[in-house]
């Protein structure tokens, strides 16, 4: 039998992030885990500015986990 994964919702995913990025120690295996999800919503509203503006924030999320672990 097939197991289900439940993936965490959009509010949770966001008051994780929140609170790595409140104590500034957001780790790269986060930060990925975060930019996957941030893209599936980005493709599925691509065009509005909402999307935009969330792919900017992801990018800099990604950025500041990469210097943090290099």
């Amino acid at each position: 039998m097939a197991e289900i994964v439940q993936f965490r919702s959009r509010a949770e995913r966001a008051a994780e992030f929140d609170e790595f990025a409140e104590a500034g120690d957001i780790d790269l295996i986060t930060a990925v885990d975060v930019a996957i999800r941030d893209l599936r919503d980005i493709t599925a509203r691509w065009g509005e500015e909402a999307a935009r503006l969330q792919a900017e924030e992801c990018c800099r999320m990604l950025e500041r986990a990469f210097a943090d672990a290099v």
